[in-house]
């Protein structure tokens, strides 16, 4: 991630945007205008278009959790599934730090670069920050108090909640929860595949917010930009020299005075 971010839920905002428009290079800063106008040029055009798409595809709205899986593939496979339908704010939970989350790209594909991916040591704290930005906590779960994902309103900030692999959900992350939510089954098997369920949940998500509220992307113009030159920063090693020297000019520029 490299716009500064905020340090918690602004007042004024009715959901959850993680950036400041502000870029440091040493005892510089750049707006998010004058990363773009830095870093853009040396794009190729369709490439600039792809990603301007991609963003106005994005929200925050939606985000994935994956609490204790140990097949790093199966985290990879939700990330790439998470990137793909316009997620942009994915956290794994683990309370082994031997297993924390590793880069699997033949099985991401890539996916990871564009991602925010956040870290955390339990349920408990995890939960905890994505409740202060709003978010409700609904954790995947085979039990007669799970609602159907077919019933829920997904117009509301919600954190899907996937569990490990052989044991699901954890009793402390289905204690701390709001809501367990479940697939319908119509087989003889009860369950799927952690990534194939925690890719359904989030497709049945989007396509219901795209089917209620127009479309999934949710940013207003100002964080359509702002995540454009995070994105822009990200692309690749060069985006943030690039950057600084564009600081580097605009400190040893003149000031005009004002009339």
């Amino acid at each position: 991630m490299k716009m500064e971010r905020r340090s918690g839920m602004d007042i004024h905002s009715k959901r959850w945007f993680p950036y400041l428009d502000r870029f440091k290079c040493g005892s510089e800063s750049l707006s998010s205008r004058e990363v773009i106008e830095a870093v853009a040029p040396v794009l190729m055009e369709e490439r600039k278009e792809r990603l301007k798409r991609v963003v106005r595809n994005r929200s925050y709205s939606v985000c994935l959790v994956v609490e204790g899986l140990c097949d790093f593939g199966n985290v990879s496979a939700t990330f790439r599934s998470a990137d793909a339908l316009g997620l942009q704010s994915v956290h794994v939970v683990s309370c082994d730090s031997s297993k924390r989350y590793r880069e699997n790209r033949h099985v991401s594909m890539g996916a990871e670069k564009w991602l925010d991916i956040e870290l955390w040591n339990s349920p408990k704290e995890c939960f905890k920050v994505l409740k202060s930005r709003g978010y409700r906590i609904a954790t995947t779960h085979v039990g007669m108090d799970a609602v159907s994902i077919y019933d829920m309103d997904w117009s509301r900030p919600t954190a899907i909640v996937v569990g490990n692999e052989n044991r699901g959900i954890s009793d402390e992350a289905l204690e701390l929860s709001d809501l367990h939510c479940s697939i319908p089954m119509k087989g003889m098997v009860d369950s799927f595949n952690v990534s194939v369920a925690a890719g359904i949940v989030m497709h049945h998500a989007v396509c219901d917010r795209t089917m209620h509220l127009g479309s999934h992307g949710d940013l207003n113009e100002d964080e359509s930009q702002i995540l454009l030159a995070e994105f822009l920063l990200r692309h690749n090693n060069s985006s943030i020299s690039i950057a600084n020297e564009y600081a580097k000019r605009k400190a040893h520029m003149p000031l005009i005075p004002r009339l």
